[in-house]
């Protein structure tokens, strides 16, 4: 078991299991490298990239990194979750109400659709409780 606080990031491919430790910002930075490649006028792709960090029954927590300008499309609002930003300047906006956000800002998510933009190059931490 890793317990070291600048312990890497961990492969795409796994997640955390209980009592194990990861290093969000270097994640974040290998994340935010994918996005920024897959955001580049030539790709056609999302600007965006996202790993499962920690699969729990009833959690999940997912760590996504947008490259500025890229956005989640308006979506469904899950049960209960929160949103952070890690890094960067993201916006969070539904019907008629708009949440910036800045580095360790947090929302709860509102219970209505909503989208995500980034409004720099960001790594935001979605945590959602699972019915």
């Amino acid at each position: 078991m890793n317990t070291h606080h600048n312990a890497p990031a961990r492969p795409p491919e796994t997640h955390l299991s209980a009592g194990e430790v990861t290093n969000l910002s270097a994640m974040g930075e290998q994340l935010l490298a994918d996005a920024r490649s897959t955001g580049s006028a030539n790709s056609g792709s999302s600007g965006r990239a996202a790993r499962t960090v920690v699969a729990l029954p009833g959690l999940r927590v997912t760590l996504i990194a947008l490259a500025k300008g890229s956005e989640l499309a308006e979506h469904e609002a899950p049960d209960a979750a929160t949103l952070t930003c890690l890094t960067g300047r993201v916006t969070l906006r539904a019907t008629d109400r708009a949440w910036p956000l800045g580095q360790g800002d947090i929302v709860a998510v509102p219970d209505e659709r909503h989208s995500l933009t980034a409004e720099t190059d960001a790594a935001v931490l979605l945590t959602v409780r699972l019915a």
